[in-house]
């Protein structure tokens, strides 16, 4: 469609060129076929694969990046540059910088905004220039040679923070720096979000690398007498700390959105209270920021509106399978879960347990970036993984993602 023509077909705005946004496209437009007029926005020129940011610390190159234009017109879509405003759902209008668009049907995924959790230490991810590991294993070194890696509390999603602890601890090792290394987290075991077996799993590799793992301890404060623990007075000594930062909702006038921000959404991605708006990925409610998760969520959004565009399909409810990929400085390891709880084991292997092997397993993107067409679930042949009706709770009452509460399978 030619810039600023109007489609006689109903008009279908994606807000969000990141993980959410991208797969919302491919998956409308194999869902919807023709029968919608798509149109991307986005504030930025490039999809940029965030995963691997955690491996520019360590001199890896930038991560995996793609420019939308070609994407959005191989996807037979308009690519809008612009940050979004405000939305109008009375009007089924938005605003952009300086710029009102029309929808018939609306998807946001615009994701969250990061901060710092702390203060005095080197956070990640951050906005300016990835840090310098080296020059972390040197500051450490006037420090007795201590690392202290720190998930705080409101983090919603820790897997990086132990892939740069383990990465941390290899680099340490071909530095010939003996390094003390220590992860500090409110979870009561490390990645306990994936369950019993893979956690296991992960403190057994994280105790062969010499790592420590204080569990159930939140960081109040890093200084220059240490690090400052609750519960209790517990200090730890001096330390080149890293901490992951912690996400803010976008807080998009127009919508609703809790206290952080965050958009409430129901179980087919739809934003409460408003017709014809839906949002997928890190600026819901959905408590845990992951991937993976986001782009299930952007396939219900895309499920129910291809049906309300005549498709014949029978929309899928969102029901959470999180899949991780930990990168350790040597090999990978593979993570599966259902997360709400009463679906079956989890799973870890060293193997792949989804295809293609990404670090976000997406019905649509992952094949896409992988240069394939299928749009299977991303399983490799002979997997099984279960998959099982979301927690009510978590789209009656938006919450953040508490490691010290349990969640309910009811």
């Amino acid at each position: 469609m030619v810039a600023g023509q109007r489609s006689s077909k109903p008009s279908v705005l994606i807000v969000g060129g990141g993980v959410a946004g991208l797969e919302g496209l491919l998956a409308l437009r194999d869902l919807a076929g023709e029968r919608a007029a798509l149109t991307l926005i986005s504030a930025e020129d490039e999809f940029i694969y965030k995963p691997l940011l955690v491996e520019e610390p360590f001199g890896a190159g930038p991560a995996e990046r793609h420019e939308l234009e070609p994407i959005a017109r191989e996807q037979g879509a308009e690519l809008v540059r612009g940050t979004l405003r405000a939305v109008h759902p009375e009007e089924r209008a938005l605003d952009l910088d300086g710029e009102s668009l029309a929808y018939d049907y609306l998807l946001i995924a615009v994701g969250g905004q990061f901060r710092p959790a702390l203060e005095g230490v080197t956070t990640f991810p951050s906005r300016g220039e990835p840090f310098s590991v080296d020059a972390v294993l040197d500051r450490a070194e006037q420090k007795d040679h201590r690392l202290a890696f720190i998930v705080p509390r409101g983090a919603s999603w820790p897997l990086p923070l132990y892939e740069i602890a383990l990465m941390s601890q290899r680099r340490a090792g071909q530095r010939r720096i003996d390094a003390e290394i220590a992860v500090i987290t409110p979870e009561s075991a490390p990645l306990g979000i994936f369950g019993p077996a893979p956690s296991t799993a992960v403190s057994e590799l994280l105790r062969a690398r010499g790592i420590e793992v204080l569990t159930d301890s939140t960081v109040r404060e890093v200084g220059s007498e240490g690090i400052k623990l609750s519960p209790g007075d517990r200090v730890l000594g001096p330390a080149e700390a890293i901490s992951l930062a912690i996400m803010q909702g976008p807080a998009i006038e127009g919508l609703p959105s809790d206290e952080a921000g965050f958009i409430p959404v129901d179980e087919h991605s739809r934003v409460k209270g408003l017709e014809a708006v839906y949002a997928a990925g890190d600026g819901t409610t959905f408590p845990i920021k992951q991937g993976g998760l986001a782009t299930q969520q952007a396939d219900a959004a895309a499920e129910h509106i291809a049906h309300a565009l005549g498709a014949a399909i029978a929309p899928e409810p969102f029901r959470p399978v999180l899949r991780g990929k930990l990168l350790t400085g040597d090999e990978s390891m593979s993570l599966s879960a259902d997360v709400a709880g009463g679906g079956g084991e989890a799973d870890v292997s060293a193997d792949y347990l989804w295809w293609p092997p990404h670090k976000i397993a997406a019905r649509y993107l992952s094949p896409f970036l992988y240069h394939g067409e299928s749009h299977e679930e991303p399983e490799p042949p002979d997997s099984l993984d279960v998959e099982v009706a979301l927690p009510k709770e978590w789209h009656e009452e938006p919450m953040a993602l508490d490691p010290e509460r349990p969640i309910s399978p009811n």
